[in-house]
């Protein structure tokens, strides 16, 4: 069964950093684009960062310069590693698949995870 699932959630303070990876089963990586998704109680599920098949990266305005996509491969894993994290940052983080990005966010998406929560204090 083809899936994804996110692990590396936690509580940290403003300033610190998490690293987030999704495991990602099969072939899913190399048919489709990439990403991290985040939703927040109460606001609308937004993008934050895509990745596809040829390395293409993009990230959303609020965590350019701050939290970085990659993935291995060889591990069929995805990363996302955030740091100077804010209290704004905090959100359930999905990993997910999708056939379009634009501007660090995913679209048409296929596959997602359950998520893992991110907490950020101030």
């Amino acid at each position: 069964q083809e899936q994804l699932v996110e692990s590396g959630g936690g509580s940290v303070q403003a300033g610190g950093s998490l690293r987030l990876s999704c495991a990602v089963s099969g072939d899913i990586a190399s048919r489709y684009y990439m990403g991290w998704l985040r939703q927040a109680p109460g606001k609308e599920r937004e993008g934050v960062a895509t990745i596809g098949s040829a390395g293409t990266i993009s990230y959303a305005d609020s965590v350019k310069g701050r939290f970085t996509i990659s993935q291995d491969n060889a591990k069929n894993t995805l990363y996302l590693q955030m740091n100077s994290l804010k209290p704004e940052d905090s959100a359930m983080y999905y990993c997910a698949a999708g056939r379009a990005v634009l501007r660090g966010n995913l679209y048409a998406i296929t596959y997602r995870g359950k998520g893992t929560l991110v907490t950020i204090s101030s």
